[in-house]
């Protein structure tokens, strides 16, 4: 159900990777309290990308999920660019977040919807 893309124009090595990703799918299950089994997260380093015409370090956030809950994105916001800060070294200003609350109906798993 949950699911968190992360984009960034920082380099991240193979098992740095690994590790983030590992720790973003505990973080995103304990945030939005659904079991870890459902949470996908996709990490995409080295992007070509720029915030105020400024290449510094910078990510975009997607974050996903059925039933998310609009009163605690604010929150999840805090959460996630502490995380980003910790894992890649961006500052929270230079990190978006775009927030979607799917339908089950339109959220496919394992050959059928939520």
């Amino acid at each position: 159900m949950p699911m968190l893309r992360i984009q960034t124009n920082q380099p991240v090595d193979a098992k740095q990777g690994e590790a983030l990703v590992a720790e973003a799918s505990r973080a995103v299950a304990a945030m939005l309290g659904k079991p870890e089994r459902y949470v996908m997260v996709a990490l995409e380093p080295c992007a070509a990308m720029a915030f105020a015409g400024d290449s510094s370090p910078l990510a975009y956030l997607e974050l996903k999920s059925i039933g998310l809950p609009q009163g605690r994105t604010a929150a999840l916001s805090q959460s996630l660019c502490a995380f980003v800060t910790k894992a890649l070294g961006v500052p929270a200003e230079r990190v978006y977040i775009e927030f979607a609350d799917a339908t089950g109906g339109m959220w496919g798993w394992n050959g059928t919807t939520f």
